[in-house]
């Protein structure tokens, strides 16, 4: 099965089990009084929009390269990953909106049934496996919105739980007031977790790389074929879960072209073994020595010994 049939599959899943869980706590939270249980409901609800936007990204991901696009559709998975933060963002804003104006008209304000209670520990219960399927498969086939889903799920499961702490503390002090400064406290939570997604998919949207470790990793396998020296110019980013690569190195200028192609292939065949999940390998060749005053930034191996030197 292919990456795409994998993250449709199991984004399909997630959408029965969310639309479930969303109905069941809508209606339990209007018929029982919990506006906290409401917000958990719409919360699941916003969770299938989410679902929504990964599966059109899947089958736009699935088309093969172009002559519009020769890189393929790869980073569509970034772009549904900075759509799921704004959709994300959205549900928390519209949660405390009406949070605070039922706060401020004080209508209905009443304590909430056990009802609200079984029906919060029944989606604790149902979001769980969902949560820790979208991790593994996040994790196994290296898809950001998979992984932005699964942590959406993570904040859900959270939320459910406080949502019961909540309806446990406004059944014992009978104050329904509790329930809805909760309800208002999700809100917020939800809108932060929103941000951190939008700021991580900043960084692969700008070519940038999470691990700058990658970087050692390149060296090494530069340092392991002979022949090639002093790799320069070294830059990566990614494009879905495959990385492009470009790198500069020198090799003996009285070496035949030949010659220096067969190094420059070596050096691919090199990095590949250590990086998995490359896309493409620009191996750029230069005399021993040779220096170039116009060549545009990249890193460089003194440069990644500094950035190690501070991290430790």
């Amino acid at each position: 099965m292919s990456r795409e049939s994998k993250i449709i599959r199991i984004t399909w899943w997630t959408i029965l089990g969310n639309g479930a869980l969303a109905i069941l706590k809508l209606t339990a939270g209007f018929i029982s009084g919990s506006y906290a249980v409401v917000a958990d409901g719409i919360d699941s609800a916003t969770d299938i929009a989410s679902s929504l936007v990964v599966l059109l990204a899947a089958r736009i991901i699935s088309r093969p390269p172009n002559v519009r696009f020769p890189y393929g559709y790869r980073k569509a998975d970034t772009f549904a990953a900075r759509v799921l933060a704004f959709i994300i963002f959205f549900a928390g804003v519209q949660l405390a909106y009406t949070t605070i104006r039922f706060l401020v008209s004080g209508v209905g304000l009443e304590t909430p049934t056990y009802l609200a209670i079984w029906v919060t520990l029944f989606s604790i219960a149902g979001k769980i496996p969902l949560m820790l399927m979208l991790f593994r498969a996040g994790r196994r086939i290296e898809s950001q919105m998979l992984a932005v889903n699964a942590k959406n799920m993570r904040n859900d499961i959270l939320i459910s739980v406080s949502v019961l702490v909540s309806l446990i503390l406004t059944m014992i002090l009978e104050e329904p007031v509790i329930d809805r400064a909760i309800a208002l406290l999700i809100s917020g939570f939800i809108m932060i977790s929103a941000f951190r997604i939008f700021v991580r998919s900043n960084v692969e949207l700008m070519d940038g790389i999470e691990d700058p470790g990658l970087y050692n990793q390149l060296f090494d396998a530069v340092h392991r074929v002979p022949g090639a020296c002093n790799a320069h110019r070294v830059r990566a980013r990614k494009i879905g879960n495959l990385y492009m690569i470009n790198l500069d190195i020198e090799v003996d200028p009285e070496l035949t072209v030949k010659e220096a192609h067969d190094i420059a292939m070596k050096v691919e065949k090199s990095i590949k073994s250590r990086v998995p999940n490359v896309y493409d390998i620009m191996v750029h060749v230069e005399p021993l020595g040779n220096i170039e005053r116009s060549e545009k930034f990249g890193i460089t191996e003194s440069e990644m010994e500094k950035q190690n030197r501070k991290r430790s």
